[in-house]
């Protein structure tokens, strides 16, 4: 059983971090249930395993936290849906590769109840939406990333998750190169003329990691 969380104000990210470590370890004990927790943080910035001094470029605007999750900078804040996660892998096949994969796929899921086209990259960490109206980038069509993707395993047990775009702030991404990788935007389903509430995300949400998750109990 999969329990959902949902908090209607912003969360500080580190008590956030410590309530998913202390999940994660009674998760792994068999003393609680896997958890989706949704959530808003306070404008910030984390630093995956990966970040590069170089790409935070305005170091003192937000602040920074350093964390074990895999990718780079990233930046948290409100008008943006945060799904931390917390699943055992060792119930879902072991497989790392396929759990990043799922994740995409729930999130592309979840926003296409909104009309929105989805994609994931291979050599792009993410999902991505094209932009047709805006000059080509690299002689390919321009793309914009409306959702981010970090995680971190231990003793099989994922944690961190995912962040899609609702309404945040975008100029606030000028402060990072986001998730290490220059040339592309940053949209969210506002900025592409989706004026989306929260609820109606959470609740996309929900379907779409009953299609993508719940499949493999």
């Amino acid at each position: 059983m999969v329990e959902w969380r949902i908090s209607d104000h912003p969360v500080d990210y580190g008590e956030a971090l410590a309530w998913q470590e202390a999940r994660v370890a009674a998760i792994h004990r068999d003393e609680a249930d896997e958890c989706v927790w949704l959530l808003e943080h306070p404008p910030l910035l984390t630093a995956g395993t990966s970040a590069r001094a170089e790409d935070l470029l305005v170091p003192d605007r937000f602040p920074v936290h350093h964390v074990g999750r895999g990718g780079e900078y990233t930046y948290h804040g409100p008008g943006q849906r945060v799904a931390y996660a917390l699943l055992d892998l060792s119930r879902r096949g072991r497989d790392i590769r396929a759990y990043v994969r799922d994740l995409e796929e729930w999130i592309i899921r979840a926003i296409a109840e909104f009309g929105i086209r989805g994609e994931r990259r291979s050599d792009r960490v993410g999902v991505w939406v094209v932009r047709p109206d805006r000059p080509p980038v690299f002689g390919k069509p321009a793309e914009d990333k409306i959702a981010a993707i970090g995680v971190r395993v231990r003793k099989w047990v994922a944690f961190h998750g995912i962040a899609i775009n609702i309404e945040p702030e975008l100029t606030h991404y000028d402060v990072i190169v986001p998730c290490g990788i220059r040339g592309y935007g940053i949209t969210s389903l506002v900025d592409l003329g989706v004026p989306a509430a929260m609820s109606d995300v959470d609740m996309a949400l929900k379907d779409a990691f009953g299609i993508v998750f719940e499949k493999q109990d």
